[in-house]
């Protein structure tokens, strides 16, 4: 009975283990073959010069996107 009990528990616990393994290494398997092969990485783009794009085309919409305002006919004032 123990032993059916052991196999159980460690059983569970191993196929635990390689679903947490699989779930980790699996979307990366690629570059973790490619690292242990030696190849280089591809170059990624820098995160600033895509914060920087981002703020220019933010500050273009809002340049573009505002009307301007129509001047109001001023009106005279009456003589006090």
């Amino acid at each position: 009975m123990m032993t059916v009990m052991t196999l159980a528990i460690f059983g569970g616990a191993l196929s635990t283990v390689g679903y947490a393994l699989h779930a980790t290494l699996a979307p990366n398997l690629d570059k973790i073959v490619g690292a242990l092969r030696g190849e280089m990485a591809a170059a990624r783009p820098a995160p600033l010069a895509t914060l920087v794009r981002a703020e220019r085309r933010i500050a273009v919409r809002r340049w573009a996107g505002s009307a301007v305002p129509a001047v109001a006919p001023l009106r005279q004032r009456g003589a006090a």
